[in-house]
């Protein structure tokens, strides 16, 4: 600013007005974006990986308030920043300033020269003058050190691909089985360990353990680390999947546009149906066909005829009920389930119906598309919306540990787990990422292999099971230990 006062008016003050206004500009921006992506992902913004998410973002926000809430809220930041635009530009180029002249202009000259030299001068190794860093400067660092640090980090994830490829193997020992991959949506170690949850899963847990046990099914729990935090969920399915860390987008898309592996390939190969549930899948979902599912079975697919829940297009008891209903037979299958129902806003909140033949297509669950206060009643309160999230996560394992009575014979085995930690609105500050894992079945020797592995029996997984949680990724690396030929032998 002091500089553009010095400059004679002309093209040039005015171009390099432009230059620094739009700078500023977008460095506000970015460091705002920082600001949100923390709070929904739990790291910093990465400019490089994140300009493809802002579709989504928007699909979110039209999901959680609503299609009117979301225009008005993209409205005001539009306006916002049109007005930011306006008052930085006044700021830099003032209607009707002159610069300085004569003798003024001479002095503001010498100082500035002296502030810049002086800056740089050092006296034993000591600066004279502290060094500063304004926001915009530290901004454009950070994101430029990200652009060329991640640029970097493709390139060599690329080559990890190509190079080092983890080979599609037959799992022998899972033959002729059914295997059913089911994520439970932000179901984190926080929901277990912190006092503000735990005592809303402590008894579920309990009486899923108990009820199991009653029936003859076999369950073991551990904890892996997830690489996401918050949202993004198909990075974790893709890292289960493919054994690979995929933890933004670009590796996400290098690993579909690979000819790498992943476990569907393992399982095809093995002799198994392969199939995919995703019920919050409501658009063309081309990422399926990549990874050469059989079947791919999105919301469209699903003859769903119940209300919709905000932005849970429909409660996770259905999805179990008509997976089993309609997409399971005696055939071995290897699927993977995404449930949706613990998904932000976390209302509203349903019980789980014990009479499953009762559920049909869905529209028993009418009276509770109006229950509980709406999203922008519920988000205004932080303790509140905590509340609701240990409810929903509760609502979702109960309804799963249901689900493994009527499923888990000793044909199956059935790994159930978390896809991520809920935001650090939900876990607090530098919360770890690890999510917990329940391997069930009627044969408990399917399960033998896992507490090699330091998982423990029941529904709870200890700190001292795994210490600290092996990566998600290594899922696919154990099954291809553990159920191959010559794991078998």
């Amino acid at each position: 600013m002091p500089l553009m006062l010095l400059m004679p008016r002309g093209n040039l003050r005015l171009g390099l007005g432009i230059v620094l206004a739009s700078w500023l500009i977008l460095a506000t921006l970015i460091n705002l974006g920082d600001a949100a992506t923390y709070t929904a992902f739990g790291r910093p913004l990465n400019l490089y990986l994140d300009m493809p998410l802002l579709g989504s973002i928007v699909d979110l926000l039209v999901g959680n308030v609503g299609q009117v809430w979301a225009v008005c809220t993209i409205v005001v930041a539009a306006s916002l920043l049109l007005l930011l635009a306006f008052g930085v530009f006044r700021l830099l180029l003032p209607g009707k300033s002159y610069p300085l002249r004569g003798s003024s202009r001479g002095w503001a000259l010498a100082l500035l020269a002296f502030s810049s030299l002086g800056a740089g001068l050092t006296l034993g190794g000591m600066s004279i003058i502290e060094r500063t860093s304004l926001p915009v400067v530290n901004a454009t660092h950070v994101q430029w050190w990200q652009l060329v640090t991640t640029h970097q980090a493709k390139q060599a994830f690329a080559r990890t691909l190509e190079a080092a490829p983890i080979e599609q193997r037959s799992l022998n020992g899972l033959a002729g089985r059914r295997v059913l991959l089911t994520f439970i949506e932000s179901y984190g170690v926080t929901a277990l360990e912190d006092d503000r949850y735990r005592p809303v899963l402590a008894p579920t847990l309990d009486e899923i353990e108990r009820r199991l046990a009653e029936r003859e099914i076999s369950v073991v729990s551990g904890l892996l680390e997830s690489p996401i935090r918050g949202g993004q969920s198909w990075l974790a399915h893709a890292t289960a999947l493919s054994g690979y860390t995929i933890d933004n987008q670009l590796w996400y898309q290098l690993l579909l546009d690979s000819d790498a592996t992943t476990l569907v390939d393992d399982f095809r190969a093995t002799g198994q149906r392969t199939l995919v549930v995703m019920p919050a899948i409501t658009q063309p979902w081309p990422e399926g066909a990549a990874y050469g599912f059989d079947e791919l079975v999105a919301e469209k697919d699903i003859d769903y005829r119940g209300p919709a829940l905000n932005w849970v297009t429909m409660p996770d008891q259905f999805t179990l009920a008509y997976t089993q209903r309609e997409l399971l037979d005696e055939s071995p299958v290897f699927a993977q389930l995404a449930l949706i129902s613990s998904h932000a806003p976390w209302t509203p909140i349903l019980p789980v119906l014990d009479d499953w033949y009762s559920i049909g297509d869905g529209r028993i669950f009418a009276p509770w598309e109006d229950a509980g206060d709406p999203p922008e009643v519920l988000w205004q309160d932080i303790e509140r919306i905590r509340e609701h999230y240990a409810w929903s996560v509760d609502y979702s394992v109960r309804t799963v540990g249901r689900w493994a009575e009527r499923v888990a014979d000793d044909n199956t085995l059935l790994i159930v787990l978390g896809d991520h930690q809920p935001a650090p609105l939900i876990t607090g500050d530098d919360a770890s990422g690890a999510v917990p894992v329940h391997i069930i079945s009627g044969d408990p020797d399917l399960l033998v292999p896992f507490q090699a592995r330091g998982f423990v029996p029941g529904m709870w997984p200890t700190p001292e099971s795994q210490a600290p949680a092996a990566e998600l990724r290594q899922l696919r690396r154990w099954l291809h230990a553990d159920f191959t030929a010559d794991a078998t032998r």
